[in-house]
């Protein structure tokens, strides 16, 4: 927990100085970033229809089968919902060089019912793996993921209209870049609207990335878990953060405290929830 924090604040405190000079040296887009960039958060958004399987195999154990069961859809629409909102219109220009008004419709449903079945595989998954011996612990688990991850999303956009912080690759179009360069406490609530260009802080796409930090928690009610298992899924969300942190400076979306600040609110929620949800570890 402290080393998540600690990493975060020594990067926010960093970026407070050095921002600007960071995107100008790290920046540089790419089309191996662009396609992180846009299809990156689907590993992250497997967690949700993981955590519907955690709440219907745990409410099936209470005899609840079929609140289990609305539970598991609802967290499998909304990894289809989200994955649709920010990334669905490059999936379809991807697959099928979509034009809205001229392709058919029928391509975009296509492409919706391609996202519905790709985050199938996760619960198919879950399904076989987690230890149904504890369905309380189950229960909180899923629950713990949905909420959390349902709150930092909406507290990320609430935080982009009170900032309305200019991407720097916005600033870079301009002709004196630097003059409209503002840090992330200098804000001016509201001024984004519907436009992303004003939207960079605190990033969006971090609070989807730091959703992996679950992943010890969704470990820890698989068969057969133990520490190391626990550590190796730490380790790995640790490594998916920094690569998707780095990719957002480096395709010009991010300033180094817009990743920081989206990574540690993200983990707060997430720490916070799943304390308040998940039953202590019973010892003899």
């Amino acid at each position: 927990f402290y080393t998540v924090v600690l990493a975060c604040t020594i990067g926010i405190l960093l970026g407070s100085f050095f921002d600007f000079q960071i995107n100008e040296r790290l920046a540089s887009v790419t089309k191996l970033g662009a396609f992180f960039a846009a299809y990156g958060c689907y590993f992250s958004y497997c967690l949700y229809p993981a955590a519907g399987m955690c709440l219907y195999k745990g409410l099936r154990k209470k005899g609840l089968p079929m609140a289990g069961t609305v539970l598991l859809i609802i967290g499998w629409f909304l990894a289809v919902y989200y994955t649709n909102t920010y990334s669905g219109g490059k999936l379809r220009d991807l697959l099928f060089q979509y034009k809205a008004g001229e392709s058919s419709p029928w391509l975009s449903v296509l492409s919706w019912l391609i996202i519905a079945v790709l985050y199938v595989w996760p619960m198919i998954l879950c399904n076989r793996i987690l230890d149904e011996k504890d369905a309380d612990r189950l229960i909180a688990v899923g629950a713990a993921i949905l909420i959390a991850g349902v709150v930092s999303d909406n507290v990320n956009l609430w935080l982009k209209q009170l900032a309305s912080r200019p991407r720097y690759k916005y600033l870079i179009t301009l002709d004196d870049p630097r003059s409209a360069f503002r840090s992330w406490w200098q804000m001016v609530p509201n001024l984004a609207g519907s436009d992303d260009s004003f939207k960079s802080w605190p990033s969006g796409n971090m609070t989807i990335a730091a959703m992996m930090f679950s992943l010890p928690m969704l470990a820890d009610v698989t068969k057969k878990r133990n520490e190391g298992r626990n550590f190796r899924c730490f380790i790995f969300a640790c490594v998916f953060v920094l690569l998707y942190g780095y990719n957002r400076i480096h395709m010009t979306n991010h300033f180094l405290t817009d990743v920081c600040f989206g990574t540690l609110i993200t983990y707060l929620i997430h720490a916070v929830v799943s304390k308040a949800l998940l039953p202590a570890e019973k010892t003899d």
